[in-house]
């Protein structure tokens, strides 16, 4: 019964830990909308705070776990070229997609932010195909999966990109039950905003579309700096490269915000806001998705990231002040699904990896085994 109940455990806390995770990241993405929307906080200016106090928070945190481990004697050797990875980890992880990022929600709203965050593997088989990181096989079922998952993802990005559709909810309060309506009454006198208006829509999702490619790069260059440099702690070159982000964001910023005005923080939210985010982006996510890909392997962090888009229509449906469409709802579940088909074609394309690799480390013992042989018959 004990080993019963350790099993269980082992599968629901990680689960609802990662559901918490989603729900968690859109609650902040819609405050963070509400908060641009209403006291007119720069995206840029909240992107300097953010990552200068989770820059901070990774430098303690750093300076703790190497105060504390028992390996004390190894020391990290940063050369030029880790360097360069560094700053070009900060340009597409920090500055570039970030940026881009918060700007698109303030032309758009949390769901076509799910939608398009879903489209990082796409690009990221795109780039590896265009890059010939990839191997063309089309008689792979994992190759022919991505293949086809990426045309699903691309066209359900497009319906969440152009199509509206009828009305989910409207901003007016129409539901039937007293206590809803008293709750969505208080939720709009709080000013929860979720999308804006339909012209800025296009222009929010291209430039959610280019954070999007940028994570993708950003992907790519943190794979081949862990490889490259093995020896180097994870957490250090996070907390490098983080910094270096942060750096570059505020050279950015004071050339796109000039207004002095829009720095100084109103006790009316900002502040925490910014301290929260800060809090869970930069540790608590981290840290949390660190922890489940150890106990149940790399592809299950992954396979929640569509939760976002169920928190996104209950919340934007309940919980905010502006209208909600079905075809903002049905482009994100199509690119969510070729989401699905990308990572399943990436599961059986690592699957046939390990077991070609298993078959050709067998082959090699086998003929160690046999060569020996051989030699003592020609003596």
């Amino acid at each position: 019964m004990w080993m019963m109940s350790n099993l269980k455990l082992q599968e629901t806390v990680p689960f609802v830990v990662m559901v918490a995770m989603e729900g968690c990241t859109i609650i902040l993405t819609i405050w963070v909308k509400s908060v641009m929307t209403n006291n007119g906080m720069s995206p840029f200016v909240f992107v300097v705070y953010t990552h200068s106090l989770s820059s901070l928070f990774l430098l303690l945190s750093s300076f703790l776990f190497r105060c504390c481990r028992r390996d004390s004697t190894q020391q990290s050797v940063f050369t030029w070229a880790l360097f360069v990875r560094c700053f070009l980890l900060g340009f597409t992880g920090i500055t570039v997609s970030q940026n881009l990022g918060f700007l698109g929600l303030s032309y758009s709203s949390p769901i076509l932010v799910c939608a398009m965050g879903l489209m990082i593997p796409s690009f990221s088989f795109l780039l590896s195909v265009s890059l010939r990181r990839a191997k063309l096989d089309w008689r792979s079922s994992g190759f022919q999966a991505k293949v086809s998952g990426t045309l699903i993802s691309i066209i359900g990005a497009i319906v969440v990109e152009l199509y509206k559709g009828e009305y989910i909810r409207k901003s007016s309060v129409s539901s039937s039950y007293w206590y809803i309506n008293q709750l969505q009454l208080r939720v709009e006198k709080l000013g929860l905003i979720f999308s804006s208006e339909k012209e800025h829509w296009v222009v929010g999702g291209l430039l959610l579309a280019t954070s999007t490619l940028s994570v993708s790069v950003w992907n790519i260059i943190q794979m081949g700096t862990m490889k490259l440099y093995p020896q180097v702690e994870v957490m250090e070159v996070v907390t490098f490269y983080s910094l270096l982000g942060t750096i570059q964001s505020a050279m950015l910023s004071l050339f796109l915000e000039r207004n002095p005005s829009a720095w100084k923080l109103k006790l009316n939210g900002e502040l925490l806001l910014i301290v929260l985010t800060a809090i869970f982006g930069g540790l608590v996510r981290s840290r949390v998705q660190h922890w489940c890909m150890n106990m149940k392997g790399p592809y299950y962090v992954p396979l929640f990231k569509p939760f976002g888009i169920v928190f996104a229509t209950i919340f934007g449906v309940s919980l905010s002040a502006n209208s909600l469409c079905y075809g903002s709802v049905m482009g994100a579940v199509i690119t969510g699904m070729g989401y699905f088909i990308i990572i399943w074609g990436q599961i059986r394309e690592d699957e046939k990896h390990d077991q070609d690799h298993c078959v050709d480390e067998n082959l090699e013992s086998s003929s160690e085994r046999k060569v020996p042989l051989l030699q003592e018959e020609d003596v």
